[in-house]
């Protein structure tokens, strides 16, 4: 197709927001080498710099402290001077200066979107998420009642993950 990354301008990031196992590592592999970019992952990021995991940085120091960590790389990232594919954790969207950034930082936002339901089988023996240790359907099912008006507020795209392969994502990211 011919054009099919006109869409994404050369100078700005491309940021990758939605639930967790929706996809968003793997597709921001894909559409970074497809734009011969680097991907910076929030949560790789995250655990490379403080020597811990998501889940021992929760267990340790609890949620807000790993939400502020979240906040410090997103902020680092959309700061870059590299375009870069940036692949958010989460619950990014959970912060007003998360959201602000966002949209005030010229970056393509792109909301990775699927069904609760989808993402249940999806997270199975993810031992690395630590609030779906309790009653992942649910807690699932939760998030995105909680946060799907949060992720609309910063998309400039929504791509629906629902039975589609990770090229047919990655196109439609890139149209």
């Amino acid at each position: 197709m011919p054009g099919a990354a006109a869409v994404i301008r050369a100078d700005e990031h491309v940021v990758f927001v939605g639930m967790m196992g929706v996809g968003k590592t793997t597709i921001a592999r894909v559409v970074a080498d497809r734009l011969g970019r680097r991907v910076f992952d929030s949560d790789a990021v995250i655990e490379s710099r403080y020597g811990r995991t998501v889940r021992e940085i929760f267990a340790a120091d609890g949620e807000a402290a790993f939400r502020a960590l979240e906040t410090e790389v997103l902020l680092e990232a959309l700061a870059s001077t590299e375009p870069l594919v940036i692949a958010g954790a989460g619950g990014v969207v959970l912060s007003e200066t998360n959201r602000e950034a966002l949209k005030s930082s010229g970056a393509k936002v792109v909301w990775l979107c699927a069904d609760p339901a989808t993402l249940v089988d999806r997270v199975k023996g993810g031992g690395h998420r630590p609030l779906l240790d309790d009653d992942p359907a649910g807690t699932l099912q939760r998030m995105f009642r909680d946060r799907e008006a949060l992720y609309r507020e910063v998309a400039d795209a929504i791509v629906l993950v629902d039975n589609r392969s990770v090229s047919d994502v990655v196109e439609a990211v890139l149209r």
